[in-house]
């Protein structure tokens, strides 16, 4: 039986400026956007969340909500600096460390000989160490299988930790609302309640066929997940799958020839740049056109293909454009997939 560990830090950008700036504290603080212009947050502490105030919320609207919000700029260096120490604390307990992102990861402790081999113990002593070294709060969660323990790191947040012993797993699964499940969105989950699946006792007493034919892959995972199934290995290297850029806009467009023109000589000769260093040995596989309407609606486009292609990403453009019936367009983006395998010889898709 694996013992897995998901450690998620609390708030990381704005507890890292918190901490760097002690007169934050107690105050309703945001990392992102700005009060002169647009964007979105990229994370906010627990007071601003009091008032209503989400990561990746509109700034505009974050202020409406907390007129007293403080918005800061995002220091990456910072935290990309601060991240690697995180993980170096991790790599004392345990070698099989697979990175989520800056403030996540999971840990394989199976194999960990200290606190005779207690994973309880184990997540305590790290989240007590990052708070005594980098004075950060960390949650965390402790589980058989992955996506339980990540499921269990949310429970008592901020500074908690929560475990499910293999010996309560389907006791949590049958009462687990299913928007727990990584993967669950609000859409997903009203369209299943809809439907009259709600926990994961609803989805353990349905038919697994019924589930497959009416969801495809989404009842696939719906019924591995709710019978505790993930076979997921905790990965220490992992490929990224696309690269990606976009702007938000001052003032919303809804001209499709301006957009056009911001897509081919701002957006697309950036994401060049981006994806020159993937593509030395991977190759495109995918274009994409991402927009996001005035209604913070969005859609994204895309087309299975083997390189950049302007009029391509012209055309993808337009017919995403087109699905917002005229409405005006505050955000555009680009992207492209890459291969699952790296490539034998160098590629070079450039060839506008």
């Amino acid at each position: 039986m694996k013992k897995i560990i998901h450690v998620d830090m609390d708030a990381f950008f704005v507890s890292v400026e918190i901490r760097d700036q002690p007169s934050l504290a107690g105050k309703p603080v945001a990392v992102g956007g700005s009060r002169v212009s647009r964007g979105v947050l990229s994370t906010c502490n627990y007071i601003a969340r009091e008032y209503g105030v989400r990561s990746a919320m509109p700034t505009s609207l974050a202020l409406s909500k907390c007129p007293e919000l403080i918005l800061l700029p995002g220091r990456m260096d910072v935290y990309k600096q601060v991240s690697a120490q995180i993980r170096e604390i991790f790599s004392r307990y345990t070698s099989q460390i697979e990175p989520l992102s800056l403030d996540e990861a999971y840990l394989d402790v199976s194999d960990c000989k200290m606190f005779k081999g207690s994973a309880t113990l184990i997540a305590q002593d790290i989240c007590k160490t990052i708070h005594h070294e980098l004075s950060l709060t960390a949650s965390a969660g402790v589980a058989p299988v992955k996506f339980l323990a990540k499921v269990a790191s949310d429970i008592n947040k901020p500074n908690g930790m929560y475990v499910i012993n293999p010996n309560e797993v389907h006791t949590f699964l049958e009462n687990m609302p299913l928007n727990k499940i990584p993967g669950v969105g609000k859409v997903t989950y009203e369209k299943l309640q809809a439907r009259g699946f709600e926990f994961g006792r609803d989805i353990r007493q349905a038919n697994q066929l019924a589930l497959v034919n009416e969801f495809g892959k989404l009842g696939t995972l719906l019924w591995h997940r709710c019978h505790g199934i993930d076979e997921r290995e905790v990965v220490t290297s992992r490929l990224r799958h696309s690269v990606g850029v976009e702007r938000t806009f001052v003032r919303d467009i809804d001209n499709l020839p301006a957009l056009q023109s911001i897509l081919l000589n701002t957006l697309l000769p950036e994401l060049k740049l981006r994806a020159a260093k993937h593509l030395v040995r991977r190759s495109i596989h995918k274009i994409g056109v991402k927009v996001k309407f005035n209604d913070f609606q969005q859609t994204t486009k895309e087309f299975t293909f083997n390189s950049f292609n302007e009029a391509l990403f012209s055309e993808l453009l337009i017919e995403a454009f087109q699905r917002g019936r005229g409405k005006k367009v505050r955000l555009l983006g680009a992207q492209i997939g890459l291969s699952k395998e790296p490539t034998q010889a160098q590629q070079y898709a450039f060839d506008w």
